[in-house]
């Protein structure tokens, strides 16, 4: 039981010199790291057997492996006591790693889904981009966001070994390079199971031109090494000019034709050129629309490559391919300009072609032969655009949605033709977390809670927590239960302060929105409510009002202007409110900075409500509600994504729904007049016009201006309030009041709390996995 402690010992001393006495943090940090890998070396490089799964994810945010792995491995316990044994903290390494290989909640689903399948003994690998930088670290200057970079590999990265033997060439154009796979293993609870992470790394065939160089053309001497490292350096490069786009092209056609020519290599060492047992050894999920461009890739490898006739290929391809879709959104339902894509990929074009012209033939089949009839189908439409979930329905056996609201609006609506076509294609799946992430390790204190009243089965099999609500009347053990929210509250306090040099008072409400920044999500309707309660509690209108924190975390895209925006008006309302001394006593607003994995860590045990309020129809499903509800947050929310499946979980009397629902926005959705509510409603009014009257200094970027316009006027893109803050606006404030004046009841608001964790076993990403590997997989 000690061989593990004394690895750590005995690699300090070989490599540093230094006893653990003496050593630093990064020291101890890979002696660490290198004696777990030590405990997982056997099961890790034993070979695969049976069908297994390749999840194509452009991100996969792990957060800190450091902590989970020693957990799952059995050893975060021994690790504790030799640390205290020498009088060391054991959250020593919180600033030591947090790769953000992601930008929400698409990449922390794939890692969650990778800890689950391992947990749950399924051969599940995750194929993505090793980049150089994370997505940004964030921070803010006079409440603006500012971005630098995210040096995620500044500390070294001893989780990952290099597999160069692996390597492949990616060809594009005019460019060639080569893909080289660093591999991360991926430990189930318990250890049995141990998957592999494969992230390509992009590296120059020649990196260095060294006649070009005596030639004196210094910048050609490295360009090849620049333009290949590009492909691998940062997350979802900046893509409002072709340029931009022609990378992030690249980079998905990077990883995904390194992984299939990987995959292909190693299926043809036991199967040679037969290719019909393909699709019964390997299950390839797409996550979202970014890694479509794998399907011609694969038709082209095998057609060009193995000589495989393009029909085979396609019927090998469907079998083989899934699609899980991530959104509603038009603008993220991803399409490129056919003459951009020819610029970048002239040899995978060809198969795109070929596989519209198979669309066609059988949408003729099936008696649909009319142009008009056809229109709404084509993979490359008549302006010469390629349509990438379009590709992904046609040529995949499975499409499903990740919650049942966003799956019925995908049939209904968003893909409606193509499931009048391919109806048993369609399915739900909807989204989970990984308890042993979001509640063993982040949330010890309920752990324990939990594990001495129901045991701790819950930790595989989270439908357990079902247990619980035999103590729902039973006021110790909801007043138990809420000591440990106070707990939680109060160690959440003391890192903003430290990260964030905000002082919080851990007794007001805990009211919580962390997400990415985007309108739809409307971060700006939340403001826009916290300042009626402030108009409220100044001018009487609002009495006994409980004292509350209303906290902010999220990146905004760098080239996002508007919900830069948000976040600078939202910077300007703490401003106001926190150095007011008539309500400073009773409201506090607080955007901590750089919010990632690590962060939200510490920020879901401790909220008290969650805030999930985008406009209806348009929030797939979300996983920070998941998050939130596991950790005995109730939600104040719109009947959206997983939000009406965890309403049904645990109970609608326990949670706080407000707003429009589906059916009455598509209803009002051509006749909708912002401006009517906004005259007729002065407490809409009061809200909106602080963009504009001078209350708040945009820094004299015309940022406010532009919001206000937006909301009243419309823009390019979108009609007035296109995400209906304001017709939503009032519904909000007064349920979120209502949510706020029912902690006056400690107790019955701790129940709720209490019965929302009780109701969360639904939401493991466990169960979502399973159903993936047997539905889908054929596992």
């Amino acid at each position: 039981m000690n061989k593990f402690k004394n690895d750590v010992i005995t690699l300090l001393e070989l490599e540093s010199g230094k006893t653990i006495h003496q050593a630093d943090v990064l020291e101890l940090y890979h002696a660490v790291s290198k004696a777990a890998m030590k405990q997982v070396k056997s099961k890790w490089e034993a070979p695969d057997a049976g069908k297994k799964a390749c999840y194509f994810s452009a991100e996969f945010l792990t957060g800190r492996l450091i902590y989970s792995n020693l957990q799952n491995l059995g050893l975060l316990n021994q690790l504790s006591e030799l640390f205290h044994e020498n009088n060391i903290d054991v959250a020593v390494f919180e600033e030591i790693e947090d790769a953000a290989l992601g930008n929400g909640g698409l990449g922390r689903l794939a890692a969650c889904f990778l800890d689950s399948a391992a947990t749950q003994g399924i051969a599940l690998n995750g194929y993505g981009i090793r980049y150089r930088y994370g997505l940004f670290r964030q921070y803010f200057e006079n409440g603006f966001q500012k971005e630098t970079v995210d040096d995620w590999q500044q500390f070294g990265d001893p989780w990952s070994q290099c597999r160069e033997e692996d390597k492949v060439e990616v060809r594009f154009k005019n460019q060639t390079v080569y893909a080289v796979p660093y591999d991360t293993p991926v430990i189930g609870y318990g250890a049995n199971t141990v998957n592999t992470l494969r992230l390509w790394q992009a590296e120059p065939v020649v990196p260095f031109h060294f006649q070009l160089f005596n030639d004196q053309k210094f910048e050609l001497a490295v360009r090849e090494k620049d333009d290949a490292e590009a492909i691998s350096s940062v997350l979802y490069p900046n893509d409002t000019t072709d340029k931009g786009k022609k990378l992030r092209l690249k980079q998905q056609y990077f990883f995904t034709s390194a992984s299939l020519q990987d995959l292909i290599r190693t299926y043809k060492k036991r199967y040679g050129n037969d290719f019909t047992h393909f699709s019964g050894e390997y299950a390839i999920q797409l996550n979202d629309t970014h890694p479509v461009v794998s399907i011609p890739e694969f038709i082209r490898l095998l057609v060009s490559g193995e000589g495989v006739s393009f029909g085979k290929a396609l019927k090998i391809a469907r079998q083989t391919f899934a699609y899980t879709n991530h959104t509603i959104m038009a603008e993220a339902l991803e399409k490129w300009d056919a003459k951009l894509f020819r610029s970048v990929l002239p040899n995978v074009y060809r198969y795109v072609v070929m596989i519209n012209k198979a669309l066609l033939k059988e949408l003729s089949g099936m008696g649909i032969t009319t142009e008009k009839a056809q229109k709404p189908y084509l993979i490359i439409d008549e302006n010469s655009v390629i349509h990438m979930a379009r590709l992904a329905v046609f040529a995949t056996h499975s499409v499903n949605g990740v919650a049942e609201i966003h799956t019925e609006i995908l049939k209904n609506s968003v893909l409606k033709e193509w499931y009048q076509i391919y109806p048993k294609r369609f399915n739900n799946k909807t989204n989970g977390v990984t308890q042993r992430r979001w509640m063993a390790l982040s949330n010890m204190e309920l752990s324990g809670f939990l594990t001495d009243r129901i045991g701790s089965g819950w930790v595989t099999d989270l439908e357990k927590l079902k247990n619980l609500e035999r103590y729902k009347d039973d006021d110790n053990v909801i007043r138990q239960f809420a000591q440990i929210k106070q707990i939680k509250k109060q160690q959440l306090s003391d890192y903003i302060e430290k990260h964030d040099g905000i002082r919080l008072n851990p007794e007001f409400i805990f009211d919580v929105q962390v997400k990415r920044l985007h309108e739809y999500k409307r971060q700006l309707l939340n403001a826009f409510s916290i300042l009626d309660l402030y108009f409220g509690l100044k001018d009487g209108r609002i009495q006994h009002f409980n004292p509350t924190a209303f906290l902010f975390g999220g990146k905004a895209a760098p080239g996002y202007l508007r919900a830069k925006g948000i976040i600078k008006f939202i910077h300007e309302i703490a401003n106001k409110i926190n150095n007011d001394p008539d309500v400073s006593h009773l409201m506090k607003v607080v955007f901590v900075s750089n919010y990632n994995v690590s962060y939200a860590e510490k920020i879901m045990p401790a909220a008290d409500i969650s805030e999930q309020i985008s406009t209806a129809g348009t929030e797939a499903s979300g996983t920070s509600n998941m998050k939130l509800m596991l950790n005995g947050a109730v939600t104040l929310g719109t009947l959206d994504g997983a939000n009406v499946e965890i309403i049904r979980q645990a109970g609608e009397e326990n949670n706080y729904i407000f707003g429009a629902r589906v059916e009455e926005l598509e209803k009002i959705a051509d006749s909708y007049n912002p401006r009517t509510i906004y005259e007729q409603n002065e407490r809409v009014r009061a809200a909106v016009d602080t963009l504009v009257n001078g209350m708040f200094d945009d820094g004299g970027t015309g940022m406010f201006r532009e919001l206000y316009h937006s909301l009243l006027d419309g823009a390019s893109w979108h009609k007035p309030d296109h995400y209906f803050v304001l017709y939503d606006f009032l519904s909000y404030c007064d349920t979120r009041l209502r949510a706020i004046s029912d902690y006056s009841d400690r107790l019955a608001f701790s129940r709720k709390g209490f019965l929302n964790t009780a109701g969360a076993g639904k939401f493991s990403s466990d169960r979502a996995v399973r159903e993936y590997a047997i539905q889908i997989w054929g596992m």
